[in-house]
């Protein structure tokens, strides 16, 4: 049956068969549609839905060909001029014709007719009726948001086309899911969209449940730490107790209060707190601020101490804790005159270079109670990252001021004598240059505003005393060296060891070992041995342990009192002697003594050479300048064949030269003079003094040239019992600076030409 009816348009709502809706309308169009629809249709409408909603005017061949006939159940006025309109949906029909009314030409209206339903087979529609039925209920008991009045409408519902409609209104589908089903005619297939549908939405339930569950997991401690602490403050609060975090707060108010901070630090410790107040106690970010004002407020912004300037009183402090270290007695002493002066004085930065032992560190510290600063330590030997001097930036996880910074926070003093140690071992690679970094910490002009990357404010360093460790001047790189005072402390004589055993280590172990004066003695002849026989070294740290030793095994092996530390006792508790000074005992033609200046001090190396039955060649682990040197040499006497009167068969046999001792790597342009005088030696079958010992490069026309480390070598010329050294006449001004007892204990000879070694060994 064909007939005409007025069109609803609706847009995103999709109307079923029993489905009921409520419209408010407040366009003039659908209110004329409804009300013609009321005066000459019976109320009845044809409610339709565009496929593509943001069409504003779709054309009349891109509506759709199935509606759904509706009744107009009521329709009201409401104040604010608009209509409500309680619509209800009654059957799907065919769309024959859209076409406009005539009197009134913006109403739409439709040729309809009824849709001859497919009949089904009654066993398939059964089947698809309970399974439906079957899957809304695990459905609704898998997603609470879905009432459970569904399913007491669709159990008693017998025909599959109402069921699938009243379950189409009911599931949160889709618009375009909504609007294929309103358009489905076949209730069979219908049926089999929505069990499709109800399966993939059980599925997709399925895997949101096991996603809740893995992060209930997660987050169940979480939460429970959480609703812990919650409920822990609750109870602090019933009882009047402050939090943790409000104790925090204001202990930092207390104490900004209490203290005076630069105005900059002031308002970024209030900036901080403020952020901290705001934050979250579990958050991540809370700790973080925290570490943060805690550096800022245990820094010493204002902090310093007053300096000792009597002058007498600290050189006795310095004379009483130190023997000898004159150079650096005096430049402290020095500065703390200047300052008395004038108070704004820059304060020096030195660089003790010196081998090891020899009080380099220690004194650093002496400085520091001698002139009533604070003393703190960096060591920076084998550092290759220059952010563990200049902090981490604070974004980064475990971030930390540097080592300048917390060596301030340490000693909680601004103007603290700072050591650097073991500056000469710094090492550059890939992570950065340290050396660098400290050129900004040690210049006078910059370190004013040092900024240290996780502080990230301005720290001023200008008033610390920085005091830096090196054993070899030659490892501390060029343009660091330059911002340095160097100040050379030199190898301890026997004489200078001795002293410092009797004046500081022996008083220093008769305390630790509570021994009574008199109680344990021991004379300068036996204290001797010790220092010649038990201990090489350039200091004094193997004579102090070494003698720690000895007073154990004594005070432990003897009951009475007193007692004389004699050489048998000696042999006893420490055993064979463990070093011998130059063992003249095979000394021959081909022998020679050369002075070397190592990082541990002056060494005497003995140099031999042979006649080989081999290719000639040079062993006793060679740097390249000595190699090169031993050239030079060989150049320089077959150039001068008949001044030495020798022959080219001579010098044409195979020789090897070794350098003592051979597991200890050697290089410098130092050995050129022992060389000439091993090889002259060697060919002319004269055996040079065994307490001869030489140092100096060599030219190719017989140059003497200057050397380093003079002072060194000459200490250990004399360490070893050498009585005469020749030295380059150009080193003659450093004569000044050796101790007076090493002079009048060394004959010194000045050579400006080897041919003056060689009349004075070789021709007599």
């Amino acid at each position: 049956m064909k007939y005409n009816l007025p069109v609803v348009l609706l847009k995103g709502l999709i109307t079923l068969p029993e489905q009921e809706i409520k419209l408010e309308i407040n366009n003039e169009y659908s209110k004329k549609t409804i009300s013609i629809s009321k005066e000459s249709y019976a109320s009845k409408v044809l409610i339709i839905c565009p496929k593509n909603q943001k069409e504003e005017e779709p054309d009349v061949s891109d509506l759709p060909k199935v509606g759904v006939v509706a009744d107009v159940i009521s329709s009201i006025t409401l104040p604010n001029k608009n209509d409500r309109v309680v619509l209800k949906g009654i059957k799907r029909v065919a769309v024959n014709k859209y076409f406009n009314m005539d009197k009134n030409r913006d109403v739409l209206l439709s040729k309809v007719q009824d849709i001859e339903l497919p009949k089904l087979n009654k066993k398939e529609k059964e089947a698809a009726k309970r399974k439906l039925i079957s899957l809304l209920r695990k459905f609704i008991k898998s997603n609470p948001s879905i009432s459970n009045s569904i399913l007491s409408k669709v159990t008693h519902i017998n025909d599959l086309d109402l069921l699938t409609d009243t379950i189409s209104s009911f599931l949160p589908l889709t618009f375009s899911k909504k609007l294929d089903l309103m358009q489905e005619i076949n209730s069979n297939k219908r049926a089999k969209i929505l069990i499709e549908d109800i399966l993939v939405e059980l599925e997709i339930i399925a895997l949101e449940n096991q996603i809740d569950e893995e992060l209930k997991v997660k987050l169940d401690d979480a939460q429970k730490e959480f609703y812990l602490k919650e409920k822990v403050k609750l109870i602090k609060e019933e009882l009047g107790e402050k939090s943790g975090k409000e104790v925090d707060i204001e202990n930092i108010y207390k104490e900004i209060d209490n203290r005076q901070f630069p105005e900059r630090i002031y308002n970024r410790i209030l900036k901080e707190t403020k952020k901290y107040e705001m934050v979250s106690d579990i958050s991540p970010e809370s700790s973080m601020i925290k570490n943060y004002i805690d550096l800022l407020l245990d820094l010493p912004w204002n902090i310093y101490t007053d300096d000792e300037l009597d002058v007498k009183t600290v050189e006795k402090r310095l004379n009483k804790t130190h023997y000898g270290l004159d150079d650096i007695k005096k430049r402290v002493i020095e500065f703390l005159y200047l300052k008395k002066i004038n108070p704004e004085i820059n304060t020096p930065i030195l660089c003790l270079v010196g081998p090891p032992g020899v009080g380099k560190s220690t004194f650093a510290h002496s400085i520091a109670d001698a002139i009533n600063r604070k003393f703190t330590k960096i060591s920076v030997g084998g550092l290759n990252d220059s952010a563990e001097l200049t902090g981490h930036r604070k974004t980064y996880v475990g971030s930390a001021p540097g080592k300048i910074i917390n060596a301030f926070k340490k000693c909680q003093s601004n103007n603290p004598v700072i050591l650097i140690d073991e500056v000469d071992k710094m090492v550059k690679d890939f992570k950065g240059d340290p050396a660098s970094t400290l050129l900004d910490i040690l210049d006078i002009n910059q370190n004013k505003d040092f900024v240290d990357n996780y502080l990230d404010e301005p720290y001023d360093l200008s008033k610390t005393f920085f005091i830096l460790t090196a054993n070899d001047i030659n490892n501390i790189p060029n343009e660091l060296r330059d911002r340095l005072e160097i100040i050379e402390i030199n190898s301890y004589t026997e004489f200078d060891k001795s002293n410092i055993a009797k004046k500081h280590i022996i008083p220093r172990i008769h305390d630790l070992y509570n021994i009574k004066k008199n109680n344990v003695l021991i004379n300068d002849k036996e204290l001797k041995q010790i220092i010649n026989s038990y201990t090489k070294e350039s200091g004094v740290r193997d004579l102090e342990r070494t003698l720690e030793t000895l007073y154990r095994k004594v005070l432990i092996d003897n009951e009475s009192y007193p007692i004389s530390i004699s050489s048998d006792l000696i042999l006893k508790y420490l055993g064979k002697p463990k070093y011998e000074h130059l063992d003249y005992s095979n000394w021959y033609v081909g022998c020679c003594n050369c002075l070397a200046y190592t990082s541990c001090g002056g060494e005497v190396l003995p140099v031999e050479a042979c006649i080989s039955n081999k290719e000639s060649e040079i062993t006793g682990m060679l740097g390249s300048s000595m190699i090169e040197s031993i050239s030079v040499v060989n150049s320089y006497i077959y150039s001068h064949l008949k001044d030495f009167n020798l022959t080219e068969e001579m010098l044409n046999q195979n020789i090897h030269i070794h350098f003592l001792d051979g597991a200890s790597p050697k290089d410098g342009p130092s050995a050129g003079l022992s060389a000439v005088t091993v090889l002259l030696s060697l060919f002319k079958n004269k055996e040079v003094p065994r307490n001869i010992a030489m140092t100096g490069e060599i030219t190719l026309s017989g140059n003497i040239l200057k050397v380093g480390g003079l002072k060194e070598k000459l200490i250990g010329a004399y360490n070893n019992k050498i009585k005469k050294v020749y030295i380059p006449k150009t080193n003659e001004a450093d004569l000044d600076d050796i101790p007076v007892l090493i002079k009048n204990k060394l004959e010194i000879v000045l050579v400006s030409d080897y041919k003056e070694i060689y009349n004075d060994l070789f021709k007599n």
